[in-house]
């Protein structure tokens, strides 16, 4: 508890007014009761500073990346299909792209959302049913694996549209550095 409140606003508010009343001091503001202010300009500074944010939603984007390479392990060992394997490895490499950066992404609830769903739900659930029916059954069963090469292909594209939003101001600003280069040259 102790060691928490040293890396808080209040600690380093009140550190700087702690520090205010040793400058106070050492120009020779205050005289001998100079431990006195230096202890009264910490509490002020404590008690004025802002509180920390209260999260009550854990940082889901550790265990999701955690969660996607068990994933991608079960599936590299799994009976799968080469080619589904791959489409796999590229999804869980956007969605493992976009998780490595949680602060961005939590300041899009909606970007986040459709993150957590994809990575937590849908590409788990997909595989999940597919490896949950007998071998010989989705052997024989063709269109088994004609679902889950369809599930797959919208699943990727639909990472690749989240990515999209997620890089959107980025692409902007290459164009926009484009086209100032083409005006520049005019």
């Amino acid at each position: 508890m102790m060691l928490r409140y040293l890396g808080t606003t209040k600690n380093l508010a009140g550190c700087v007014g702690g520090l205010v009343g040793v400058g106070l001091y050492l120009v020779g503001a205050v005289g001998w009761f100079w431990p006195f202010v230096v202890v009264a300009l910490y509490a002020a500074g404590a008690l004025l500073a802002p509180g920390e944010k209260v999260r009550l939603v854990a940082d889901s984007s550790v265990a999701l990346r955690q969660s996607l390479d068990e994933l991608e392990a079960t599936v590299s060992a799994s009976r799968l299909p080469a080619s589904c394997v791959d489409t796999v490895g590229r999804i869980v490499e956007v969605l493992r792209d976009l998780l490595s950066r949680p602060s961005r992404l939590a300041a899009d609830p909606d970007l986040q959302h459709a993150v957590v769903r994809l990575a937590g739900t849908d590409l788990p659930l997909s595989l999940e049913t597919y490896l949950n029916l007998p071998w010989w059954f989705a052997a024989r069963r063709a269109g088994a694996g004609e679902e889950l090469v369809a599930q797959l292909a919208l699943l990727e594209a639909e990472a690749h549209r989240v990515a999209e939003r997620f890089y959107a101001a980025e692409v902007d600003r290459q164009a926009d550095h484009t086209r100032y280069l083409r005006d520049r040259d005019a």
